[in-house]
């Protein structure tokens, strides 16, 4: 089924509820290049290209999935051309360093960008944005020699990126990798191992890839303190930026996967290859650590891109599609009703609906606190939205992918039996969804990451930092019409912070606590950081509510808070009665 942009609904949320424009305004990275004018026209291209180009290869690219041959990998029909016009149009450099060739544009944008991507293909989305990842560690953490050799190329496309971590016994331990990194004695260093899961690790959209590996150095220390990073090209790359050969890098296989099927999934082969140290000795997780916050966002969205399309998909089949009788009367001169007048088809489409358009706001919110983590002039500014992109990262890496499978599967079941056949492509969406819940750290990882190291560790200060400006939006509601809602945020914020401090508490005093809450504590953190964000949209739509659009935005935030928020409550109970239910089951009783 055809894809169509949601801009209007991406323009309201980015100027209307967070007026990123004006925060562009603020920052002289961005003030002296974009302008509203600008940023539409971005989007509306990108928005075309997605439509026109990339979206009418989805099923397709399923279909004939990547092949693999002696080594070599080719994308299905279509891909090599579709990314020339994705390249051409400037997407690969769109948030680079100006300094190298990058276009320097806010990630409040891009986030937007990269949704129509994976929305419209998600197998292809994974090459381009796999290079974007790798482009802010080389910028970040590389020598000014290196960048200035590999940047100008990556963002142009002409060659792309890849992250080399997993080997079959160590997936997300990375300490126990065994990759070895030998120096060589002129500057670089011969590189021996394998990876697997290595997503575009082998394709034919460009000349060369630039793989970041994690490999060990001789004599280095145990476990996660002992891991360097390296950037091994495909092809060696002379100093004048000239290609000289194949570097001993080898694809020896991809796999057979439930979906993504068009995106390449390698295992890496790596020969004495040639490649060069990324920032400090031992110190290659950190840096590693760069393209993976920003993968982890990625792939978040990838889940609200899916979700979106299932919505699309799925609204189109249910006003088409007549069964049954509108119990309140129906049109009597047709045999039977579209089955979008069902109450229940309706609860499926609006829980769709109502977190997806959540998740969008909270993306662009997100993109805004890294645009200012790097670029504000403020050294304050700069540590307090570190401090919410730390925070939010797992939740929007986990809450995006844990809706948007949801979303596809309900999806599916509008579709009814439909759903479960190829030809409608709903299935597609389902099998190609799943995998985000899963690579990038799974969201049980996630789950830890956020309540171990994002409020266990520094005693819940970033999460009441939060609060307080969940608080303050709340406290601020004016309108008659919006207080009960802004009442129900403001019980809802008390509630998660009385639950942090239990479990502050509880943790310090059983470890197991913590784990025992950890996905059930995210997903508490993600329901209210929607309602906040559906808050902040109501009040614009109030303002504009002679809009048939904001209208709409009405009857969804209130959707929100009276069908979806109080899973909060559930959610809260089941943390509460704590951890001991769970390791009650010895090893054996399983």
């Amino acid at each position: 089924m055809s894809y169509r942009s949601p801009l209007q609904d991406m323009q309201f949320v980015l100027y209307d509820v967070l007026q990123a424009h004006r925060q562009w305004q603020q920052i002289p990275d961005f003030s002296a290049q974009l302008d509203r004018d600008t940023a539409d026209a971005m989007l509306a291209e990108a928005a075309r290209i997605t439509e026109e180009r990339i979206a009418p290869l989805n099923r397709s690219g399923d279909e004939e999935g990547a092949q693999w041959n002696n080594g070599v990998v080719t994308t299905p029909a279509g891909f090599v051309d579709a990314y020339r016009v994705w390249r051409d149009g400037g997407f690969t450099a769109l948030t680079g360093n100006p300094d190298f060739g990058g276009l320097g544009m806010p990630k409040a944008l891009s986030v937007l960008v990269e949704e129509m991507l994976y929305a419209a293909n998600s197998s292809f989305a994974l090459y381009p944005a796999l290079s974007v990842g790798a482009c802010m560690s080389i910028d970040a953490h590389a020598t000014d020699e290196l960048k200035q050799r590999f940047l100008p190329k990556l963002y142009a496309g002409e060659w792309t990126g890849s992250m080399c971590l997993t080997e079959a016994h160590s997936g997300s331990d990375l300490g126990l990798i065994r990759t070895k990194a030998v120096p060589n004695g002129d500057g670089t260093y011969a590189i021996s191992g394998t990876k697997i899961f290595i997503t575009g690790g082998e394709h034919d959209l460009s000349d060369n890839i630039i793989h970041l590996v994690l490999a060990k150095l001789p004599d280095a220390p145990a476990g996660s303190r002992g891991i360097s990073l390296f950037l091994v090209p495909k092809i060696w790359v002379n100093a004048d930026g000239s290609l000289e050969h194949h570097n001993g890098v080898n694809c020896g296989s991809i796999e057979h996967k439930m979906g993504i099927k068009a995106s390449a999934t390698c295992v890496l082969n790596f020969d004495g290859a040639r490649g060069y140290l990324v920032g400090e000795e031992n110190k290659g997780l950190a840096c590693m650590f760069t393209m993976m916050n920003c993968e982890r966002l990625s792939i978040g969205i990838q889940g609200t891109g899916c979700a979106d399309r299932s919505y699309q998909n799925a609204v189109a089949y249910a006003r088409e599609r007549l069964q049954g009788r509108d119990v309140n009367g129906g049109d009597k001169s047709r045999a039977a009703d579209p089955i979008i007048v069902h109450p229940d088809v309706r609860r499926m489409l609006l829980n769709i609906r109502a977190t997806t358009e959540a998740g969008r706001a909270l993306a662009v919110y997100l993109g805004m606190q890294l645009d200012l983590a790097k670029h504000a002039e403020s050294a304050e500014q700069r540590a307090r939205a570190d401090a919410l992109v730390a925070l939010l990262t797992p939740v929007a890496k986990a809450f995006f992918t844990d809706l948007g499978l949801d979303s596809t599967v309900l999806g599916q079941q509008v579709f009814g039996g439909h759903g479960y056949i190829r030809e409608w492509g709903q299935e597609q969406l389902v099998r190609d969804a799943r995998i985000a819940q899963i690579y990038e750290g799974t969201n049980g990882i996630q789950a830890m990451d956020l309540i171990q190291r994002k409020v266990f560790a520094n005693r819940g200060s970033s999460i009441d930092l939060f609060l307080a400006e969940v608080n303050d939006c709340a406290k601020q509601i004016g309108s008659a019409a919006l207080k009960p809602f802004a009442a129900d945020l403001l019980q809802r914020s008390a509630q998660l912070q009385d639950l942090t401090h239990t479990l502050l508490d509880r943790g310090a005093a059983t470890p197991a606590e913590l784990g025992a809450a950890a996905c059930d504590y995210l997903h508490v953190l993600g329901y209210v950081t929607y309602a906040y964000l559906w808050l902040r949209m109501m009040v614009v739509a109030e303002q504009q509510k002679g809009n048939p659009f904001a209208a709409t935005k009405l009857k969804t935030g209130t959707y929100y808070f009276h069908r979806i928020l109080p899973r909060v409550d559930s959610l809260i109970a089941a943390i509460r009665a704590g951890a001991s239910d769970i390791m009650a089951l010895s090893a054996e009783e399983f």
